[in-house]
């Protein structure tokens, strides 16, 4: 395959990344979007193993072939309630991979340069090419040995920022891959001194930097490596549960900047751009979810939030429970329902109860529509995924500022294993590790029932007053068994 076919394939490749993107911003655009990523990678794929100075072929075919196996195998077990925790152990790849590419170049930017001291000197420029391929010398590694040292010092910055990004992404994804898993406690943690070890860890990085830019010694390149995956254990153990949605996006950012980086050392403008496109894009949902959660950007890089300021205030009153048939009672008295969904929805695989609740209040000639926070779930996007899978209408799934104002006229919204997102605290306890943070303001409606399995706070570990307030009522079970009772009331 010629250089101009690969460049070819790598531009409409580039096209088809930005279409995907693009079409992901929409529901119904949603499925074809995907597809435009699936083409356009398999053709990036292609272009590249089949491009000029690929060597190796057979044993990249069969690590490709192998990588595919293992991905579809692991694609049919995992479950939607385990994407969170896949999509960060697919960050910390992507990490790991970035620092294995930014050795392999330190390592060839060695050879090579063990190599031309010993190349004649009375050699020109064409014979030296002859006797470079004779050597063996070919495709990254001969366009290493025909930079000038002006570009040698620039592909040791782009070596070491891959390589640093890369690491910070790796174990920070390990770790926010144990907290969403439950293998790693979800409280913000950090070691004694705090920001002060990530600061002293990153100013030893740029004095590293220094080292290695004018040595292209392999320690400073390690030592800094080490500092990294310190970092990024440490950026992300500092950051409480109720955040993790916004870590997963940050790393998301964290391992495009990371292939981009990598994209510029290896020569290949296809990863530069994908690179690029994946850093800015989860980049950009990063500040958006904080904004949705009134977060600081900045704190959210450093890892400086998710945990408590001082005490939480006390809740009063208790939690009343309610049956099946109560709750039934209300919904055929009800003119407007608004059903907020949460991660318990996605445990307990209720998306199509809910979907069969919808469709038989809807026919009732009730006004049922979800109301969709932008951090519900743990990744964003978890809830509008199951209720279209549950072929849901995309019309009456609202986001958060769509619909917060209508709960004062609404007469039953339906909580289903959510917490933060529809917690008072957020607006009357300074304390609370969520405090400032937008919410569904669902205690406005007249009447609030929640469907949670027991009184344990959840996985933020984050007491909710609406549990206890005099409208609402906790409807306890499993989801699914829950709403499998409450429709045999609901003709």
């Amino acid at each position: 395959m010629s250089i101009g076919i690969v460049s070819a394939a790598y531009i409409a490749a580039a096209i088809l990344f930005i279409l995907s993107l693009g079409g992901l911003s929409g529901q119904e655009s949603a499925k074809r979007a995907v597809w435009y990523g699936i083409v356009g990678m398999a053709l990036a794929i292609v272009a590249t193993v089949f491009g000029p100075g690929m060597g190796n072929l057979l044993i990249v075919l069969v690590m490709v072939l192998g990588g595919a196996f293992l991905g579809q195998m692991v694609a049919q077990k995992v479950e939607m309630t385990e994407m969170p925790q896949l999509v960060a152990a697919l960050h910390s790849f992507v990490g790991l991979a970035a620092v294995f590419i930014g050795f392999n170049a330190q390592f060839e930017m060695s050879r090579i340069a063990d190599i031309l001291m010993s190349a004649p000197t009375s050699l020109n420029e064409t014979g030296l090419q002859a006797w470079l391929h004779d050597q063996g010398i070919d495709g990254f590694a001969g366009k290493v040995a025909h930079k000038t040292a002006v570009e040698l010092n620039i592909l040791k910055v782009e070596v070491f920022l891959g390589v640093f990004i890369g690491a910070v992404t790796f174990t920070g994804s390990i770790i926010a891959f144990g907290k969403l898993a439950g293998k790693v406690d979800g409280k913000a943690k950090k070691l004694p001194g705090g920001h002060i070890l990530n600061a002293a860890a990153a100013v030893g990085s740029l004095i590293l930097l220094i080292v290695y830019f004018n040595t292209g010694a392999l320690w400073p390149l390690l030592l800094m490596t080490l500092l990294a995956f310190f970092i990024g254990y440490h950026l992300i153990m500092g950051i409480g549960g109720a955040d993790m949605p916004v870590v997963v996006s940050m790393l998301n950012s964290y391992s495009g900047w990371a292939a981009s980086a990598i994209g510029f050392s290896l020569g290949n403008d296809l990863l530069i751009v994908t690179g690029a496109l994946v850093g800015s894009s989860g980049a950009i949902l990063s500040y958006i979810m904080c904004k949705a959660m009134n977060r600081s950007f900045i704190s959210v890089i450093l890892g400086g939030f998710g945990g408590t300021t001082g005490p939480a205030m006390e809740v009063e009153g208790e939690q009343i429970a309610i049956d099946a048939d109560g709750v039934a009672q209300a919904l055929d008295d009800a003119d407007s329902i608004i059903i907020i969904p949460g991660y318990g929805m996605a445990v307990a695989q209720a998306q199509q109860n809910v979907a069969e609740l919808t469709r038989r209040l809807r026919a009732k000639g009730k006004n049922v529509r979800f109301a969709i926070h932008p951090v519900a779930g743990r990744l964003p996007g978890h809830m509008n995924v199951l209720l279209a899978e549950a072929k849901v209408p995309y019309d009456i799934v609202l986001e958060m500022d769509e619909i917060n104002e209508d709960f004062p006229e609404t007469d039953v919204a339906i909580v289903i294993g959510s917490n933060d997102i529809v917690n008072p605290a957020a607006q009357e306890d300074p304390n609370s590790p969520i405090a400032g943070m937008p919410v569904l303001e669902c205690w406005k409606a007249k009447q609030v029932f929640v469907s949670k399995r027991g009184q344990g706070t959840g996985y933020s570990g984050i007491e909710n007053p609406l549990f206890y307030k005099e409208n609402t009522r906790m409807f306890y079970g499993d989801a699914k068994k829950s709403l499998d009772e409450l429709l045999t009331k609901i003709s």
